[in-house]
């Protein structure tokens, strides 16, 4: 059977291991509901009854009735709220988890055009409104017809006239309301996620590129955007806002309506003596009372637009299909780093231009060599294709023989490891970043591979050692000092092969040059095989054997040459 097509039913089927809970909340909060409903009627009826001065015990029952229904509306309130907002987010943890899992084999190379803003929009705010499904929208909706249906059916009970008038008016307040309201409000709510995301996809590229547009005077252009993505999402805001007041308060007025009506229907009857007068008051305040359901419902409504676009923009990202997938029956992983590259294309669209054309190379173990060419000549596209972020589109990559196809991801990369030109720092210490190799490192463990990486002199030299933070994005290291962390990480990691995509990025000449250096001579001390990418000359002698590539294809190769271009 093909998946359900609509978000909101595909988003909900999430949930399916948190249905028990989120069902018992959804029974509390109707009893809550009722119990309020009772102790309106039942006060009605008590004040009524009361001013008939009867003997005190006659009131027994009724007394007993208010005090009853007081305490369960406030318990049941308190339960309905635990379990319901429990269930919620243990819903909304199976969420993140699921999403995160179907996204993160995308964010390496299936994501084109995805900003970073967007895509924090989406998995943040967007996922987060998602929970809004079950406690603003099902619960709300689920509750209404329990807790109306029973409100309903007690005054039919009384006066089957004064049940089909309160039904009328629920019906009125719980369905033509919320629709209404909802097509009123309906592009307005869709276009504000898309406008949250904008916002903050602004916001981050500015904050990103602050000291460029301050150096060139563009922050006046960029404080603008940010503007007009501002009130462009609180023009939305505010129409939204708008339209919730007006439907509030035509609930109110259809309370006050339902209670006339009401009124109108039990006073001949009480005339006619086919209603007691004293539960003239208690039809009076059940129907006030009744509509404590329905009073959620414009905004469900409201919340069910903005939610199933959530849901779209959430399934739109985790619907792409992944570039690479892991076979049914993957192959043992191995420990050997043997790398053969046959003949290998890659082109990045079906009618794309060839990146990589017929490549050719071979990383035997321990192996240090250097892969040469300008920007956009197909080096980085290499590095992506060794550590399985895409598969190659003829060809093969080969690992001790067999294809990299024939094992799972997970253990690829426990052999092949890759040190991007802009290798990530959390913001955290120096031992958490190092730490996500192997979570459970010793200290000494950390000091060792910060020895062979030669970056402990100058971690032991700081105040906080292990502890010193590294800043947003490693903004408190150099780009000498993360490329050695990073180097750091994948000793300490165990891989057999490290791809070093241009670690000598942004730096001087002679500070690349040292870096460089120390980078292969502790992987050559560790037995390390290291690819090392570059558009720079590489210095005689540094590495085993010199690969040029051009327009996607090997120029040349040399055993300890120096020449780069």
């Amino acid at each position: 059977m093909s998946a359900p097509r609509h978000p909101l039913v595909r988003i909900s089927r999430l949930a399916r291991p948190h249905a028990g809970m989120l069902a018992l909340g959804i029974l509390l909060g109707a009893l809550a509901i009722a119990a309020g409903i009772g102790l309106m009627a039942t006060s009605g009826y008590l004040i009524s009854r009361a001013a008939l001065q009867p003997p005190i015990l006659a009131l027994g029952v009724a007394i007993v009735g208010v005090r009853f229904f007081g305490i369960s509306r406030g318990v049941l309130r308190y339960l309905e709220r635990l379990v319901s907002h429990d269930a919620a987010l243990r819903a909304l943890v199976t969420l993140r988890v699921r999403l995160f899992e179907r996204l993160e084999p995308l964010v390496p190379a299936a994501l084109p055009g995805v900003r970073t803003g967007d895509l924090l929009g989406r998995f943040v705010a967007d996922v987060d409104t998602l929970q809004a499904l079950y406690l603003r929208v099902i619960g709300p909706a689920a509750i209404a017809v329990v807790a109306g249906a029973i409100a309903v059916a007690v005054g039919a009970i009384a006066l089957p006239a004064a049940g089909f008038a309160l039904a009328v008016a629920l019906t009125v307040a719980g369905i033509a309301v919320p629709l209404g309201g909802s097509a009123l409000t309906r592009a307005a709510v869709r276009r504000e996620a898309p406008a949250r995301a904008a916002l903050t996809a602004d916001l981050l590229d500015a904050l990103a590129a602050a000291p460029e547009l301050v150096a060139y005077g563009a922050a006046t252009e960029a404080a603008a955007r940010i503007d007009a993505a501002d009130r462009a999402l609180n023009r939305d805001r505010r129409r939204t806002a708008l339209v919730a007041a007006v439907s509030e308060g035509a609930v109110t007025a259809l309370a006050g309506l339902a209670a006339v009506a009401v009124l109108a229907v039990a006073t001949p009857a009480v005339r006619d003596g086919a209603l007691p007068g004293v539960e003239l008051a208690m039809l009076a305040l059940l129907a006030l009372a009744a509509f404590e359901a329905v009073r959620p419902l414009p905004a469900a409504a409201e919340q069910a637009t903005a939610t199933s676009a959530a849901a779209r923009r959430v399934l739109d990202l985790t619907d792409r299909k992944a570039p690479v997938r892991d076979p049914a029956a993957p192959r043992p992983p191995t420990r050997v780093g043997h790398v053969s590259v046959r003949d290998v294309s890659m082109r990045y669209a079906p009618d794309g231009p060839l990146v990589v054309d017929g490549v050719d190379l071979e990383l035997p173990p321990g192996a240090l060599v250097a892969l040469v060419g300008p920007s956009g000549s197909g080096k980085t596209t290499i590095a992506n294709l060794l550590v399985r972020f895409r598969d190659p589109d003829g060809g093969a990559i080969l690992l001790e023989g067999h294809d990299l196809r024939e094992y799972a991801q997970a253990d690829v990369r426990r052999v092949i490891g890759l040190a991007g030109q802009d290798a990530h720092l959390f913001p955290t210490s120096i031992r958490e970043n190092l730490r996500i190799a192997r979570p459970e490192a010793t200290d000494e463990e950390l000091a060792d591979a910060l020895r062979r990486a030669r970056a402990w002199s100058w971690v032991a030299s700081l105040p906080d050692g292990l502890d010193t933070h590294v800043g947003e994005d490693g903004a408190r290291v150099s780009g000498g000092q993360r490329q050695r962390l990073a180097l750091a990480r994948a000793l300490l990691a165990d891989v057999r092969l490290l791809v070093l995509d241009e670690p000598d990025a942004h730096l001087d000449e002679s500070t690349a040059d040292g870096l460089v250096a120390d980078l292969l001579d502790a992987a050559r001390v560790a037995g390390l095989g290291i690819l090392l990418i570059t558009h720079r000359p590489v210095p005689a002698g540094l590495v085993d054997r010199i690969v040029v590539l051009r327009d996607g294809r090997i120029d040349t190769e040399s055993g300890n040459s120096s020449r780069g271009d």
